[in-house]
């Protein structure tokens, strides 16, 4: 089938194109590699940005797996269609996601309006493939939220909040670690904290107490959000309407003071600014004059973010064969 054929589909929301379009952005052969960047092109132009992309992130053990389980449960109660990206560790054999599709979000097993896809991290130990930022897009065209799990160890945190419009952190109740862990160096990046397994009681509460105690010694934000924290338990489905409902009040805050779109450029600057980082190095950031001259060239173009890629990545070659 043509090219043009499967984005005419996932722009119509034909869920039965999602699959093989995340199939090609998976790929890195040179041609799936331009392929992709066509599809993703013609998304970022002509896609509707309706859907809410959530990510879903902290430490092993806080329970995000069966929070978003329980999540799912209630955005279908409220007719909302869900796609889903588990970010995994990679397999060093294969290269692949470790623990491959496995079924985590259970409600949705046999739902058509749940799909789920698990895709490997790759090399980025703790962030994002870059074949996770163009799956965003895909699931984005077709479904309502959007929600990332990411496999939370540290650099996922920065790099998720540049690709989603809210990020939610889940700790575990009494997790001394998870909670230094973000007073060191996350706490600028959620805009909501849930303390999962509310149903522990006491322990649940204090930790909550905590973050809200470390919140409040924070610089406020520009956008003029405060992160609120909530308690959940994903076993009996309490306090997932709550999440549900800050999640949706945060998109608004966004759209009501016109952040929405500087939060989407700014993550658009970043992914490219990073991608051109990792694949020619701090040389060849200079060749183009330097990481803030690169931001503006990017903030000030009309084009779609694969082909400015390409158009960069090349110019930058072109000044290091000059040089």
């Amino acid at each position: 089938m043509p090219l043009s054929d499967w984005a005419d589909r996932l722009l119509a929301r034909d869920r039965d194109a999602v699959a093989p379009a995340l199939n090609l952005a998976d790929d890195a052969r040179p041609e799936a590699v331009a392929a992709t960047r066509t599809l993703l092109d013609r998304l970022e132009s002509e896609a509707p940005q309706r859907a809410l992309r959530i990510g879903i992130t902290g430490a092993p053990g806080a329970g995000k797996s069966t929070l978003i389980d329980a999540l799912v449960r209630e955005l279908r109660a409220n007719d909302r269609t869900v796609g889903i990206i588990a970010v995994d560790p990679s397999s060093q054999r294969s290269g692949g996601a470790l623990l491959g599709d496995r079924m985590r979000v259970r409600s949705g097993a046999s739902d058509e309006g749940v799909f789920l896809r698990s895709m490997a991290a790759r090399s980025r130990l703790g962030g994002l493939a870059d074949a996770t930022r163009a799956g965003v897009e895909i699931l984005a065209a077709v479904f309502d939220w959007v929600l990332v799990e990411t496999v939370g160890v540290g650099q996922s945190e920065s790099d998720v909040a540049h690709l989603v419009h809210s990020l939610a952190f889940v700790a575990h109740p009494d997790a001394g670690d998870s909670l230094q862990f973000i007073k060191a160096g996350i706490l600028e990046w959620p805009d909501l904290f849930v303390v999962n397994k509310a149903d522990l009681g006491p322990s649940a509460e204090r930790s909550a107490a905590e973050l809200e105690a470390s919140l409040g010694l924070a610089s406020a934000r520009e956008d003029g959000w405060t992160p609120p924290v909530l308690l959940a338990s994903a076993r009996d489905s309490r306090g997932v309407s709550e999440i549900r409902e800050c999640l949706e009040a945060h998109r608004a805050h966004l759209e009501a003071n016109d952040q929405l779109e500087v939060r989407l450029r700014a993550g658009r600057r970043h992914s490219l600014v990073a991608a051109l980082e990792r694949r020619y190095g701090h040389f060849g950031i200079e060749a183009l004059g330097g990481r803030e001259a690169l931001e503006k060239k990017i903030e000030a173009s009309p084009q779609p973010s694969a082909s400015l890629a390409l158009k960069l990545a090349e110019a930058i070659e072109a000044k290091l064969r000059e040089g």
